[in-house]
């Protein structure tokens, strides 16, 4: 009678040793030797000292090219939007106030910081047309394509 002979894999059971766990903290608190402790309280509130960098959305939106810029906590008048060759900067400042007036203290915090994000725009724009509009911290510029600009662009197949 003839069989077939099967291949099985078998795995080794894991030896645990009673010290791995220990030398794997012991090599990761040489490596890092401050994360045993806990943050420091000054570190929670740094993140209001760090610099502001908005995040900025570009794409292209029927015959304009749409930037979009995340600016909370930014007032319109503290916002500059300047234009040369196909160079776009938006800049301005950030400005927290925390004032806080109790029966028995007051409190009055302010941050201040500067934000400058410049972005080369594709050729063909007309920078010449651009609008800009802001609304509930989102800033929207939309800079029109020239009529050349759109003509030029087509479609390509994937083959």
């Amino acid at each position: 009678m003839k069989g077939t002979k099967e291949l099985v894999k078998t795995e080794r059971p894991r030896v645990l040793k009673p010290f791995d766990e220990m030398e794997k903290w012991m090599e990761e608190s040489w490596m890092r030797p401050f994360s045993l402790f806990r943050a420091p309280f000054w570190t929670e509130r740094m993140t209001e000292f760090e610099e502001f960098s908005p995040r900025v959305d570009i794409y292209e939106e029927g015959k304009d090219v749409v930037v979009k810029a995340a600016l909370p906590g930014v007032k319109k008048g503290d916002i500059t939007i300047d234009v040369s060759d196909n160079m776009l900067t938006i800049s301005g400042e950030k400005k927290h106030e925390d004032k806080v007036e109790k029966k028995d203290y007051y409190r009055y915090e302010s941050t201040y910081g500067n934000f400058s994000r410049s972005f080369e725009l594709p050729g063909g724009t007309d920078m010449e047309k651009a609008k800009a509009h802001f609304e509930d911290g989102v800033l929207e510029i939309r800079v029109p394509k020239s009529d050349e600009a759109v003509q030029k662009s087509r479609t390509i197949k994937i083959q």
